[in-house]
């Protein structure tokens, strides 16, 4: 016991035990600072400035950009960035989806490919069946009013109406002699029409024009998207009049007939009808008497 009491005196009397830091001038040996420490003080103060440190250094990165270089950690700016890139790509990845699928329309439309074994529409009024016994039929006074107005301007005025009040009424592409008709049973998805050379196209309807290039076995190609998701498509034509993005009005020229590709056989032009798809008999649609 007396052992253990000694050794905790001296101990003690390390750590207390005094010891002076002196700093000397080297040239003249004069003293200019000097301290008084003991071994004690010294662990103090080291532990001291070590836990300032450690604190001081905590506080730089947890209140600083420097965390963000820390690997492993994310701040919450870069979530969030991380969350809005994740919705921006998501968004992307659909848009290119509904664009790669448009593009695969439209190349069905050049290659007269259809999008099913069946054509399961074959005409655009399929989609505006109504059940006649569903509806009230009784015309109210607006619509009488507004069928009269339209009568008298269809007495006096056939041609220059307002287009857009038509809908879905098409204009002839072409007037000529039909030598082919439509025939889906042998894969002819159109139908064409025999004019003289260079005898002006027109456009059937309002609508803009997403493909107008030369292709080796139609030639001069002129494709124009309307409402609906209807397209048509005029082809074998010997030059074309309107480029990709011009938008054009029912009736206005945009090609001319020729001759051109090699699946023909003399001046006509071969056009389609499609929609969404699916191939369309012009026919239903055009009058070309």
């Amino acid at each position: 016991m007396a052992k253990k009491v000694k050794k905790r005196k001296e101990i003690k009397r390390k750590l207390l035990h005094k010891y002076r830091l002196v700093i000397l001038n080297e040239s003249t040996f004069e003293e200019k600072i000097s301290f008084k420490l003991s071994r004690l003080n010294v662990f103090v103060t080291g532990s001291l400035l070590i836990t300032v440190l450690i604190g001081l250094t905590i506080l730089l990165i947890a209140f600083t950009p420097l965390r963000e270089y820390i690997p492993g950690y994310s701040s919450t700016r870069l979530k969030r960035q991380a969350t809005e890139l994740t919705y921006k790509t998501d968004s992307l990845v659909k848009v290119l989806d509904y664009t790669n699928k448009y593009i695969d329309n439209i190349r069905m439309v050049l290659r007269g490919d259809v999008a099913n074994n069946e054509v399961n529409r074959d005409s655009l009024f399929e989609q505006f069946k109504i059940d006649p016994l569903t509806i009230d039929l009784t015309p109210i006074k607006e619509d009488s009013l507004l069928r009269k107005e339209v009568a008298l301007e269809d007495k006096y005025n056939l041609f220059d109406r307002d287009l857009k009040d038509v809908g879905l009424a098409l204009f002839a592409p072409v007037s000529g002699t039909l030598s082919q008709v439509y025939e889906p049973e042998k894969k002819h998805y159109a139908i064409d029409i025999v004019a003289p050379k260079d005898t002006p196209v027109k456009a059937v309807a309002n609508g803009t024009v997403i493909f107008s290039e030369w292709t080796t076995e139609t030639g001069y190609v002129i494709i124009i998207e309307h409402q609906e998701g209807l397209i048509s498509a005029y082809k074998h034509n010997g030059s074309l009049s309107k480029m990709q993005g011009d938008l054009v009005q029912g009736g206005e020229v945009i090609a001319a007939v020729g001759n051109t590709g090699e699946l023909t056989t003399g001046p006509h032009l071969h056009f389609e009808l499609w929609n969404n798809g699916n191939p369309l008999n012009p026919q239903d649609y055009i009058d070309f008497k």
